[in-house]
């Protein structure tokens, strides 16, 4: 009644309103949600595919939009920003997946169904036969598969090869994969942005894949379109001018050993990119096709130098390795790589710190710390299934033809599995990994971090946060642990 006399009472509204449109025990679960997706320490995307039902669901996502929309703390609006977006994009990407895989599944329905109507027809074909057009056709079912190996090794031999996507026709998936990069390259450009300025900042995002895209809007009559191609063109240009000074730069030394040492230089001033690798690539298939097999190797070599120093100065050690391991094409090589990646070193130097100074002016030795591996395999397998979500729908180019990016990251995955169990035995499972905790009745820091932040989001406190609370104190004792006397 006292909200009624103070005019605080609106008809039609409840409590919910003052929590983006859900209950006080909702907004605290959706709070303790966000917390454990904007501080979790592993790639947010993956956080996001793990939790997609909870991510997913409409409830959250409004209430979500609506602590964006209220937000005052610039930081923390751009945070939740980046995160509203990763969700979309996510979103985005299982679709495209779902997408693909129904095609795929619809293409093989209707491959089946011409399989089952040829063979109709041709059970149809053979009962109206003769009995010496049915030997005659017995004899040549009987020499179908030689005659096929034949035609298969004529037509390797022509120079048939894999279908290409370049020569391959859009689906509708793939255009919905390139329509946000899409977006971001078509006007209406920012003041002062031109279509050139705006390729230059997004050049590294382009593919062969995203030009098809835009090749087929520009035949569409898409004017903006068109002139991103032309934009895209002129920069390739400028870029491939650049690569060729510096590759005629790295030639200019003269000797093998100096050149790399040239593309070590070229990698520390971060000047290697996806052209100068290419050109390196072209001059050396170049000298291949005309017989110069020493050039060949000398460039081969070279570009392989500059793809290592690239990764070297560039991304998380993770991705460097991935990037090593696309490189190489020997199931063997990569299990090799992977190995001297996982395999725990024991540190040569000792660290700086004032705790080892100390020790050594006193005569005594440092601690030894625990063997640790270049790459920890759970951080590379994480790495890899960041690379296939944001990447998976590129192909390569390898030796026997073009390769899909998702199911060459997937073997290699894989093959880390395989050398992560040689090196530190089978894992254990989440289940398994509960079973121990209760059987050896124990608690994780981290369960007691997630109590004390559900309890806060009901507005209590634990009992072991609460440094004033004598509740739970030991009688006869005060909170710092010493022993009352006379009731003090």
């Amino acid at each position: 009644m006292d909200e009624v006399r103070n005019d605080n009472f609106i008809l039609g509204q409840s409590e919910d309103d003052d929590f983006g449109g859900v209950s006080k025990a909702m907004d605290g679960a959706f709070e303790q949600f966000l917390a454990e997706l904007v501080f979790s320490p592993n790639d947010p995307r993956l956080d996001i595919i793990e939790n997609y039902d909870r991510v997913a669901d409409e409830q959250f996502l409004g209430w979500l939009d609506n602590k964006v929309s209220s937000s005052t703390d610039p930081e923390e609006k751009l945070a939740l920003k980046d995160l509203r977006s990763m969700i979309d994009d996510v979103t985005k990407s299982m679709e495209v997946s779902r997408l693909a895989k129904e095609r795929e599944e619809k293409e093989k329905e209707e491959a089946e169904a011409a399989r089952l109507a040829a063979a109709q027809a041709a059970a149809e074909d053979g009962r109206a036969l003769s009995d010496a057009d049915l030997l005659k056709r017995a004899n040549k079912v009987n020499t179908a598969g030689v005659d096929q190996v034949m035609e298969e090794e004529r037509a390797q031999g022509g120079g048939k090869s894999k279908k290409s996507f370049l020569t391959s026709q859009l689906t509708p998936e793939i255009r919905m994969s390139y329509e946000a990069l899409v977006k971001d390259l078509l006007p209406p450009y920012k003041s002062g942005e031109t279509t050139d300025s705006v390729v230059y900042v997004n050049y590294d995002r382009c593919d062969a894949q995203l030009v098809k895209v835009l090749d087929e809007r520009a035949q569409n009559g898409d004017d903006d379109s068109k002139a991103v191609l032309e934009a895209l063109g002129r920069e390739q240009q400028k870029r491939l001018a650049a690569a060729t000074e510096k590759l005629k730069s790295v030639l200019a030394v003269g000797d093998p050993m100096r050149m790399e040492g040239a593309i070590v230089k070229l990698g520390k001033e971060g000047q290697i990119d996806e052209p100068f690798l290419l050109l390196l690539e072209a001059n050396a298939n170049q000298a291949k096709a005309a017989g110069a097999a020493g050039p060949a190797q000398l460039m081969m070599k070279l570009k392989k130098k500059a793809a290592e120093e690239k990764d070297r100065n560039s991304g998380s050690k993770e991705i460097r390795l991935l990037r090593k391991l696309l490189r190489e094409e020997s199931s063997e090589e990569r299990e090799k790589i992977l190995e001297d990646a996982f395999t725990p070193r024991e540190r040569i130097l000792v660290e700086g710190t004032m705790a080892n100074a100390q020790k050594a002016a006193d005569g005594e030795a440092p601690e030894e710390e625990k063997p640790v591996p270049d790459v920890p395999p759970p951080d590379f397998i994480n790495a890899c299934k960041a690379v296939m979500l944001n990447f998976g729908n590129l192909n390569l180019e390898k030796a026997d033809g073009e390769t899909d990016l998702s199911e060459l990251i997937k073997e290699i995955a894989n093959e880390a599995e395989i050398v992560a169990t040689k090196i530190y035995g089978k894992g254990m499972t989440v289940k398994e990994q509960q079973d121990r905790a209760w059987s050896e009745s124990t608690t994780s820091i981290f369960d007691l971090e997630r109590l004390e932040l559900e309890a806060a989001s009901r507005g209590e406190t634990a009992p072991w946060a609460n440094d004033n609370d004598d509740e739970d104190l030991i009688p006869g004792f005060d909170a710092s642990g010493r022993m009352q006397i006379g009731g003090n």
